[in-house]
This record gives structure tokens, sequence and C-alpha cells, in this order.
């Protein structure tokens, strides 16, 4: 069985994506994307070809964004808090490119 990452979703983020994704293909994606992030070998080896998970440049915290689908633009905000995969946004695929806009409008998420 795979080592697992804890995944911790406080802010009821996986049921938002549920519900804001606008077809099951992307649904089906975003699912896989968070089992790629769950995998411990990927964190391991630091090596996350689905999502390409990677450091938010130009913000003091620690945040990192990982892709639903590269060509959707639709993206996951996360951060690591104690060992723990914390997530905290889902993005839609035209308010991608704002990422620093977006965090500033959700800095009470951010750590």
């Amino acid at each position: 069985m795979a080592d697992l990452k804890p995944l911790l979703d406080e802010y009821g983020i996986i049921f938002e994506a549920l519900k804001k994704l606008p077809d099951k293909h992307l649904k089906l994606e975003f699912l896989e994307s968070l089992a790629e992030l769950e995998d411990n070998e990927c964190h391991r080896h630091r090596q996350f070809p689905k999502t390409r998970l990677h450091r938010v440049r130009g913000v003091k915290q620690a945040i990192y964004r990982a892709d639903i689908t590269k060509v959707s633009g639709w993206r996951i905000h996360m951060q690591y808090i104690d060992g723990k995969i914390v997530l905290k946004d889902v993005i839609e695929g035209n308010r991608h490119d704002d990422v620093l806009k977006v965090i500033r409008t959700k800095k009470g998420r951010y750590s």
C-alpha cells in the first residue's frame, strides 16, 4: 500500500471544487490531482508530473500551487503545516494568472 501524506480540508475546498468545476472530466482530474498530492513518493522525489506542484513566488508565506489540468487553467492552492498538506483554495481557469491578487483577497486563509 502506498504511503500517504495527510491532507486537511479545513475550508471545504473539495466540496467547493466539485460544485465549481464545470464538467465531470475536470472533477475526475481534480481527484487525480489530490491523489498525486497525497502520494508521499512524489514528495520524497519532488516529482509531480500531473500537478507540476511549485511554490508561489512573490509572497512571504510558503504557498504552493498545483494544476488540476494545465490546459484548463484550474489550480489548487495549498500549504504544508506540520508535515500535512492543507488545502487553501481552488482557482478558476480564468483567474489563475492573477495568483497574487487571488491570495491577497483571501489572505485570512493563508498562514
